[in-house]
């Protein structure tokens, strides 16, 4: 499986993502071309080498010429919307901006509709944000892992005034992910970088074992006294049928409102759960209460128990290691006539064992096509079992 490890020790921007990226073997002219289906104009994207502390990297410049204009969620959707972009990089982009504008209103106290974007609004975020999702698309990434992100200290300047770093957007998007600052007085991590690597990365924490293939440096504008890059491994995961350790988080809640449930439960998988869900229990006194219980690997198991600390209202956590038996998974995109669907393959290394198609891609054509979303999953499910590998 081809995946990215993004390491944040100067923190993160669309723009060092796009520089790293491209250092590291995405073709710029094929990215270029890719989001040259934009319905946007004025601007004009350069790529060029850099040195930092004696380093050298890529650098990404969006200029623009046109006046920016500020744009809600729904001018930027319609946007990646009317492009000829593949459905897996559309569907990525909207998600991404989504998310911002859920983080948007709730810092602001105002419905998510009336959200203007001012910096992330503006073409060069657009593009960033676009052209990271195309990249790692182009790249062929199935997996992306983050590490911990440095999100720097001071204050920054923006529309809304001067602010502290990390912005209250980058603080909101980060929640549930591990972070620190090295004591750089700047602004590292930017609502961009941080709404892409939430959006993408399985797991933050240490490197994954992979097999490196190349590795790439995104350089950000600023100069500090440590280098001011991105650094991306490209390679392949080592995951092999057999058994391994996971780490079983557990707790019991009766004094939490259930409507966080859901919201908990995102927030756990983004800091690297590999499984989480609830069961329904009656506790001591008769009284009804929930059991959370979450699987993660041994990597990620502490920032899984900080989630749970810091979204619940429970006191105490159990936790105990256990051996499992895992087949080799692999996610592959299949063309079928209703549109492009994610499929999840398991193998034992020789053959398929099964395939199981990605429901939200699933749900999303069935909406889009008004068919039951069975058929959807039946053809998706038939295209990708070929009878080469039945």
């Amino acid at each position: 499986m081809k995946a990215a490890y993004f390491d944040c020790y100067s923190g993160v921007s669309g723009d060092m993502i796009l520089g790293a990226l491209i250092d590291a073997g995405l073709d710029p002219e094929a990215l270029k071309n890719t989001l040259a289906a934009l319905p946007l104009s004025g601007y004009e994207i350069s790529t060029g080498r850099i040195v930092k502390n004696g380093i050298a990297a890529t650098r990404v410049t969006v200029a623009v010429s046109d006046r920016q204009q500020e744009r809600g969620l729904n001018d930027i959707l319609g946007i990646i919307d009317a492009a000829s972009l593949s459905d897996r990089v559309k569907q990525s982009a909207s998600e991404i901006f989504r998310a911002i504008a859920r983080i948007e209103a709730e810092i602001h106290n105002v419905d998510i509709d009336r959200i203007h974007f001012h910096e992330v609004g503006a073409v060069d975020s657009i593009i960033d944000i676009v052209g990271a999702c195309a990249g790692l698309d182009l790249l062929g990434i199935e997996s992306v892992y983050c590490s911990s992100i440095n999100v720097g200290e001071g204050t920054v300047s923006t529309a809304h005034g001067i602010l502290p770093v990390p912005a209250p957007a980058t603080a909101a998007l980060l929640r549930g992910v591990p972070v620190y600052s090295s004591g750089i007085q700047a602004e590292l991590a930017t609502p961009t970088g941080a709404a892409i690597m939430t959006h993408f990365a399985r797991r933050f924490g240490p490197l994954p074992v992979m097999k490196i293939s190349s590795v790439g440096y995104g350089a950000g504008m600023k100069d500090l006294t440590i280098p001011n890059l991105l650094r991306v491994y490209i390679g392949e995961e080592e995951k092999r049928p057999g058994n391994d350790a996971v780490v079983s988080i557990e707790t019991n809640i009766d004094d939490m409102n259930p409507e966080f449930y859901g919201h908990v439960i995102e927030r756990l998988i983004a800091a690297g759960a590999l499984d989480a869900f609830i069961t329904p229990i009656i506790m001591k006194k008769g009284r009804t209460g929930t059991h959370l219980t979450v699987l993660a690997s041994e990597e990620a198991a502490i920032g899984v128990r900080n989630v749970i600390f810091a979204e619940t209202t429970t006191a105490g956590i159990r936790y105990h290691t256990m051996k499992r038996a895992v087949l080799n998974r692999e996610t592959r995109r299949v063309t079928t006539r209703y549109g492009e669907v994610a499929v999840k393959f398991l193998t034992d290394g020789e053959r398929v064992i099964t395939v199981s198609p990605e429901y939200e891609d699933c749900r999303r054509i069935a909406v889009e096509r008004d068919v039951p979303i069975r058929m959807v999953y039946e053809e998706a499910k038939k295209t990708a079992f070929t009878p080469a590998e039945k």
